[in-house]
């Protein structure tokens, strides 16, 4: 791993678990596999502390244990999953879009918590949910199960790998670690719970106290409560879909606006029919018919099938190979090429970057050494019609900064100047890989820019907090406007500018943290489509 991705991974751990979690997950990306003994020893941490820090990032699924040849569990941290977390908000986002309110709050609170059982979740939603409603309205148990189920059919949510059932035998002592497996089949199957209820509102102190001493008095009596139908069996954001359905949208929208409406439509179809069937990491999708696709479009697309087998025809002669036909029966066999797609996403974002970086005629060249490959100083001044100096300039800057690459063809076994060939070209994978540390970097600035902004306004966000509980619950007992008002005032001014200016730059650096981890995802699955083509 790259030092800006350590430093990453170290500041995501802190802003969301702690120091001391951080302490142990930084040490792990930093070290590899450790023991437990050496990771007490190199933190400088007590033994129960490091314990209860594994514990959560084993149970974030952030790190995995290993029971090696001598019997010692070592645990080695995932520093892929670590760098998610900063994508936490889009995944909620996509829930949010796709299944609506309940489904962003079942996404967010597996992520929250790393993994739930299926009724636990159902009810913490369904309460979260009577919260937000009018008095009088709550949310029922089997509206949310019925989001939850369309989540797991859809492969957004899957089971948490479980500890097998080993026969009970003394004379055999237990392994020091178990090893969790994962039965393929039961990966998105639901436990048939009948969750019968509605959400319950958030009590007042009192009425909680009364409740929490009859449960006590409950559990004294003696608790003899079944567990419930589900109890073991743990769900979890399956993290490789979300990724999949953002490729596709990424996809869908670079065929729009290279096309037109009609044919995203129908690369659309294609990947909804393909989504389930075919894995995250295929370079292409399964054949489909064209028969399957006329029958698969959405009912307000009123195209007949000749035109539909035009436009299909104009998807599979495009240049970028979006669209494969690999087959004439069933009307035509068609693909998408992943791959191929992936790549063109990639080069789009670079192009962009150069042209952002050092203006319209170095992305003239870059563009031009992309379509020929290789090409001399002299060919690229002719073909780009630029000057010899600024040409000469131009490639030595990009060249500079690693986005093109100079590669020498002697004539002679001397390596002699005057008898060497000296050509330009852009290798895109070593490209994507620069740009995709330097993205990492940006990210961890960004974040310590925020972090210190909310630091210099520290004393003047508590006061405002202060003002705001104190505002909630005279409005609760039914204060006076004039009261009220009064409060209100306890923020000057100028504080409550101070207040609207850290709000908006905090704003602009999360959007801007959303906007980078976007060109983080296209680089990302350009690299690993890559590094799996054979």
């Amino acid at each position: 791993m790259t030092q800006a991705e350590l430093r990453l991974c170290s500041l995501l751990l802190r802003e969301h678990f702690g120091e001391i979690v951080e302490r142990i997950g930084g040490h792990l990306v930093r070290t590899g596999g450790q023991s437990l003994g050496a990771i007490a020893a190199a933190t400088g941490l007590l033994l129960a502390q490091v314990k209860k820090g594994l514990c959560v990032l084993i149970h974030h699924n952030l790190v995995r244990f290993q029971v090696q040849k001598r019997g010692v569990v070592e645990y080695e941290a995932r520093c892929g999953r670590v760098l998610r977390i900063l994508r936490y908000p889009r995944y909620i986002y996509t829930a949010k879009s796709l299944y609506g309110d309940t489904g962003e709050l079942l996404v967010e609170e597996l992520l929250l918590n790393g993994k739930m059982t299926m009724s636990n979740l159902v009810r913490k939603v369904a309460d979260r949910l009577t919260e937000t409603m009018e008095d009088g309205k709550t949310m029922d148990y089997a509206d949310v199960s019925a989001t939850f189920v369309r989540l797991a059919d859809t492969h957004f949510v899957q089971r948490c790998p479980l500890v097998p059932e080993a026969p009970e035998t003394p004379q055999v002592p237990p392994p020091p670690a178990p090893t969790l497996v994962v039965n393929e089949k039961d990966m998105y199957v639901v436990p048939r719970l009948n969750l019968v209820g509605k959400g319950k509102r958030r009590r007042s102190c009192e009425e909680e106290m009364g409740e929490h001493k009859a449960k006590k008095q409950k559990q004294e009596e003696g608790d003899s409560a079944e567990p419930p139908p589900d109890d073991g069996i743990y769900w979890q954001v399956n993290i490789d879909r979300f990724h999949q359905h953002f490729r596709d949208q990424s996809i869908v929208s670079a065929v729009a606006n290279r096309m037109d409406q009609t044919s995203s439509e129908i690369v659309r179809t294609m990947l909804r029919m393909s989504e389930v069937t075919t894995s995250s990491g295929a370079p292409y999708t399964h054949p489909l018919s064209s028969n399957e696709i006329f029958r698969a479009l959405p009912a307000g697309y009123n195209i007949g099938k000749q035109v539909l087998d035009q436009y299909l025809t104009l998807l599979a002669d495009d240049p970028l190979e979006f669209v494969g036909k690999s087959g004439d029966s069933g009307g035509g066999m068609y693909t998408v090429n992943l791959h191929k797609a992936l790549a063109s996403l990639a080069t789009a974002t670079l192009e962009s970057i150069v042209e952002e970086r050092f203006g319209s005629r170095c992305a003239r060249i870059f563009r031009l050494l992309l379509r020929k490959k290789h090409l001399e100083q002299k060919q690229v001044e002719d073909f780009a019609m630029i000057p010899a100096k600024e040409a000469k300039d131009m490639l030595y800057k990009m060249l500079s900064e690693n986005f093109v690459s100079l590669q020498e063809i002697p004539k002679t076994p001397d390596h002699a100047p005057s008898r060497t060939f000296y050509l330009y070209t852009v290798n895109v994978l070593s490209s994507a890989r620069m740009l995709l540390h330097r993205c990492y970097k940006s990210v961890a600035n960004l974040m310590e820019r925020r972090q210190h902004e909310t630091k210099e306004n520290k004393r003047l966000l508590e006061k405002s907090q202060r003002v705001e509980a104190i505002l909630a619950s005279m409005q609760a007992t039914g204060a006076e406007e004039v009261q009220l008002q009064e409060i209100e005032e306890m923020i000057t001014a100028p504080e409550r500018q101070q207040l609207e200016s850290l709000k908006r730059n905090v704003n602009k650096i999360d959007a801007s943290e959303n906007q980078v981890d976007e060109t983080i995802f296209v680089l990302e699955s350009f690299i690993e489509s890559t590094m799996r083509k054979p």
